[in-house]
């Protein structure tokens, strides 16, 4: 059994920094991938729909393999499972280097007046596998965070969520900026994926020698009361560890109250998102002729404003303001960013930067942090899974859609961006209640 003293031991302690390195070169890699995937897709014969198909790949089988993981790093403990993952996202870029290596062979042609024009080569469909490979085995992110819940008592989950948040915005500093140096030279996306794969090396050891083991935790009775105290995981459950084959349901997930109403938000956040992650590096790279120095340069900022949001200026709200407060805050500005882009001007443009990283600075940690409140402590992995699972669903279908709107509606597509987070705004007044009814029963 966890108790809190157990969370604040030395050992827990030892496991952030190893944790919050983890989520840095996980999202390290995909800053690389994201700066010049858009170029790569378009240097092989494939337009904007294709470089949406590619995009939502990986999120397509990770919606298959987030949940099977997060369940299995609740029965079997959360070190094999994150380093079963991390192999697998090596094995990926060693097949994605290998595309970059193939000669270009047209395997199909397409004339449309709704799909756009179109090539596909032998190297995008091996590239299409290889993020697919990444995404089946995709759920350290969701591992991650179970692990950092398991770690941490509820009064420092907010504050730790948000170091995560910095770890995982660092990446993206680092990772937009490195892909667009390396990028320019004659050897082109071969540097930033050779750098992506050793970057994998080096997550795959420091997950062997530095990360504690985090033993399985189940319970031989799924929760049926619905009370606060059993919502939160604060009452007392002995653990055991499960017979070879046993799993938990996934069913018994949804018995947690709040947490369907939090997955519905997660895969709103998510599909507004990426139906912008889609659209604005199309509309950078043709309507405003960026190169991917520019591209990697504009992603960068944003990353770094956002883990100073999420750093010093996070605490500082967090220690004034309920969370769900925050999180409509957040919402609000965040939706806005979407407005600005719209017209098209290069100064709009960079102040929609400054509301994304303040927005999104100040509204993800605190849906993770009360997201982990729901989950309590034994279904940390399984709910955390599930998260990803929904994130994934909204990131297929807002990849997608983002390539086709944007080629059938330009600019017009961010305002469906910034409608679906304002729905998101809406929606989390009723966690202000909910934080409320929690306070009044601890």
């Amino acid at each position: 059994m966890m108790t809190l003293s157990s969370r604040n031991s030395p050992a827990s302690q030892k496991a952030l920094f190893p944790l919050y390195t983890i989520t840095f070169i996980g999202t390290l890699g995909f800053g690389i991938v994201l700066t010049f995937l858009v170029f790569l897709v378009t240097d092989y014969g494939g337009n904007a729909l294709i470089y949406g198909l590619l995009a939502s790949t990986y999120p397509a089988f990770q919606f298959i393999g987030a949940p099977v993981l997060g369940r299995w790093s609740d029965i079997y403990g959360r070190k094999k499972v994150l380093l079963f993952s991390q192999l697998g996202t090596l094995a990926a870029w060693i097949i994605f280097l290998a595309a970059l290596f193939i000669p270009v062979t047209t395997l199909m042609q397409i004339e449309s007046g709704l799909l756009g024009s179109f090539t596909l080569t032998l190297p995008l469909v091996v590239i299409f596998f290889a993020r697919a490979l990444d995404g089946i085995t995709g759920g350290n992110v969701s591992v991650a965070n179970a692990y950092l819940a398991d770690l941490t008592t509820e009064e420092d989950r907010n504050k730790n969520y948000g170091q995560m948040s910095v770890a995982s915005n660092l990446g993206y500093v680092f990772g937009p900026a490195l892909a667009g140096i390396l990028g320019t030279t004659v050897y082109g996306e071969i540097l930033p994926v050779s750098a992506a794969l050793v970057i994998s090396v080096i997550g795959t050891l420091i997950i062997i020698f530095l990360l504690p083991e985090k033993p399985g935790c189940a319970i031989e009775e799924y929760p049926v009361d619905k009370s606060i105290t059993k919502v939160l995981g604060q009452e007392h459950k002995e653990c055991y560890t499960p017979e070879s084959g046993e799993k938990l349901a996934f069913r018994n997930v949804f018995m947690l109250e709040n947490v369907p109403y939090m997955l519905m938000l997660y895969f709103l956040i998510f599909l507004g998102f990426n139906i912008y992650y889609t659209a604005f590096p199309i509309f950078a790279a043709v309507a405003l002729e960026w190169s991917p120095a520019a591209l990697g340069i504009y992603f960068s900022v944003i990353s770094a404003m956002m883990a100073f949001v999420q750093g010093p200026v996070l605490a500082r709200l967090a220690a004034r303001y309920k969370e769900s407060i925050l999180i409509v805050i957040g919402g609000f500005i965040l939706g806005l960013q979407f407005l600005l882009i719209i017209p098209g001007n290069s100064y709009m443009i960079y102040l929609a930067a400054v509301f994304f990283a303040f927005g999104n600075g100040v509204m993800w940690p605190c849906i993770l942090s009360i997201l982990s409140k729901f989950a309590g402590n034994v279904y940390q992995g399984s709910v955390q899974g599930f998260a990803m699972s929904a994130g994934s669903l909204a990131s297929i279908l807002g990849l997608l859609a983002g390539g086709l709107l944007y080629t059938q509606l330009k600019t017009s597509t961010f305002l469906i961006a910034a409608m679906i987070i304002f729905s998101v705004v809406v929606l989390s007044f009723r966690l202000i209640g909910i934080e409320k009814s929690r306070t009044k029963d601890t």
